[in-house]
Formats: C-alpha cells, sequence, structure tokens
C-alpha cells in the first residue's frame, strides 16, 4: 500500500453487515473528514428491490457507482479528503471508484461473524437474507489495486485506528473534559 501525497479518499467496503457505516463514522470524527454514505446514494428502484430481498444486478448498481465515482472524484479533484462506504464487491466496480488519492479499505470478516452483527442490526434496508448472494459476488481486492484489508474483529474505535496508524493518517486532537490546570 502506497502512501499518497495529498490525504486520500477512503473508500471504506464490504459485504453488508461488515461495519462500513460505523468504522467511517469512527473515523470521520477521528480525521475530521468529509463523509458520505454510499448506501444513501441507491436510486429509490434500488432500495425498493433489495427491501423486496432481491440482490441487485450489475445493470442495477451502474448508475450507483457513477454518484459513487463523482463524489470521489470532486475531492480528489480539489486535493480533499473524504470518506465513502461502498460495498464495492467486485473488481470492476472498484475500477469505475480508483485513481489517484483513492484507498479501499476492505473490512473483511467470516460469514458467521457477519451474519451475527447482521442478526442485531435494526432499519436498514438490506435483509440478512441477501447476505450470501454478497459473499458470493465478493471479489477481494488485489495486488494491484490500492489497498488494506482489516479483519472485522476488534471494535469500531480499534478498527479506525488501525486504519489511522496503518495509513499514516494524521488524527485530530482527542477532546478533552475538564478544568485546566
Amino acid at each position: 500500500m502506497a502512501k499518497t501525497a495529498q490525504q486520500p479518499v477512503l473508500v471504506i467496503m464490504g459485504v453488508s453487515g461488515s461495519g462500513k457505516s460505523t468504522v467511517a463514522g469512527v473515523l470521520a470524527g477521528r480525521l475530521g473528514w468529509d463523509l458520505a454514505e454510499g448506501d444513501d446514494l441507491h436510486p429509490e428502484a434500488n432500495v425498493a428491490k433489495m427491501q423486496a430481498g432481491h440482490a441487485l444486478s450489475d445493470e442495477d448498481r451502474w448508475p450507483w457507482l457513477d454518484i459513487i465515482a463523482d463524489w470521489i472524484k470532486e475531492r480528489t479533484a480539489a486535493g480533499k479528503p473524504g470518506i465513502i462506504t461502498c460495498s464495492a464487491l467486485k473488481k470492476r466496480y472498484r475500477d469505475v471508484l480508483r485513481g489517484e488519492g483513492v484507498v479501499f479499505v476492505f473490512l473483511q470478516g467470516s460469514k458467521d461473524k457477519i451474519s451475527d452483527r447482521l442478526a442485531s442490526r435494526h432499519g436498514h434496508f438490506m435483509p440478512a437474507s441477501l447476505l450470501e448472494s454478497q459473499f458470493d459476488a465478493l471479489e477481494a481486492p488485489t495486488e494491484d489495486e490500492n489497498h488494506i484489508s482489516l479483519c472485522v474483529s476488534a471494535s469500531p474505535a480499534e478498527e479506525a485506528e488501525e486504519i489511522i496508524e496503518r495509513l499514516g493518517l494524521e488524527a485530530q486532537p482527542a477532546h478533552t473534559t475538564g478544568d485546566a490546570a
């Protein structure tokens, strides 16, 4: 994983339930960077399809990936860092998103671990019944992709700290409370 001259745009990727949104939120807070939730960028038809228990096809995903790619390009063109969540399950999807200054952060875990996480999640449009299709579609990043992989066994805060350390990013100082001396 090569460092980039400018602060990168991080694409937090993995199957549904891997902790993308939670880890991205912690990271954005620690770094003070813009954050976009990829799921919020899905067209309504995609959301309805997933809510009905149907996996998205590649044709369903392309317009969504274009929206995410535009968000990334806005930041990289301006030299601004950012964090966006996106399952980015297949290499050809990541090919749409990648570019100079983009780093994929692959949150990976066993099917059992992710299934347990999904079972405790409420209020998300992606039903646990689609997890199998996500694992079936998953193509782990390869050596030619600018990425790091992280096993989802720690707390989101610990995972965020590991990402910051491994990428050599500068976190904002932690806010302290209490009386000044």
